[in-house]
């Protein structure tokens, strides 16, 4: 329910400040449980994510750290996120989303890369996708890449990709892990292009303020 009423306030939100949200190729997200993933390119894609595959609602994975604040820890554990240590993560990392998964309605946002500033794609997806037995979907967020830019009402574009599915069983050693990576790689790179030819990502932390971002 709280997350139903909060998925609206944010939609509204986000409507007024940018107004120019588009969803493409939705038809291919699967029935069920599936996991969303994606190259993490701002703080708030996780957010967009969730409008457009809505009303297929989602658990997240959240820094230990945010669940210290007692109401941002009520506000995270009501909109279904979930604590984890980035430092250490521990088997609970994979635990918890996969008994999400298999226990309740709701599908799994997650960036393999783990952080905004990493191109580095993690096994983490493919591990859980395999235990839950449920499907990678291929994301990509284009569009500013901070919130004073949103206010700009350039266009946001989300495109979904070809559910990957991973073989249970075929065992998840480094040569399988890698041809995983290696499709959810080309994927987001095959919507970056449908999306926009042109596209090419700059991560602005990395970027002087008078560089060019889109």
């Amino acid at each position: 329910m709280f997350y139903s009423f909060v998925r609206v306030l944010v939609r509204i939100f986000v409507f007024i400040i940018n107004g120019n949200a588009h969803y493409q190729y939705k038809e291919r997200l699967p029935k069920g449980n599936y996991i969303l993933v994606g190259p993490h390119r701002t703080w708030f894609d996780p957010i967009y994510f969730a409008l457009a595959a809505s009303p297929k609602k989602f658990s997240f994975m959240a820094k230990k750290e945010l669940f210290k604040n007692p109401i941002l820890k009520w506000i995270l554990d009501h909109a279904n996120a979930f604590p984890v240590d980035r430092d250490h993560p521990g088997p609970s990392a994979i635990k918890k989303p996969v008994r999400i998964l298999k226990k309740s309605d709701l599908s799994l946002i997650l960036f393999p890369s783990g952080t905004r500033h990493s191109e580095q794609l993690k096994s983490g997806a493919a591990l859980i996708s395999q235990l839950a037995n449920v499907p990678l979907v291929p994301t990509v967020y284009q569009g500013p890449l901070s919130f004073k830019r949103l206010f700009s009402r350039k266009k946001v574009t989300i495109a979904f990709g070809e559910p990957i599915y991973i073989d249970r069983k075929h065992k998840l050693d480094d040569n399988y892990q890698k041809e995983v990576e290696q499709q959810m790689q080309t994927a987001f790179d095959a919507l970056d292009y449908a999306v926009n030819p042109d596209f090419k990502y700059v991560d602005i932390s990395k970027k002087n303020t008078t560089d060019k971002i889109e």
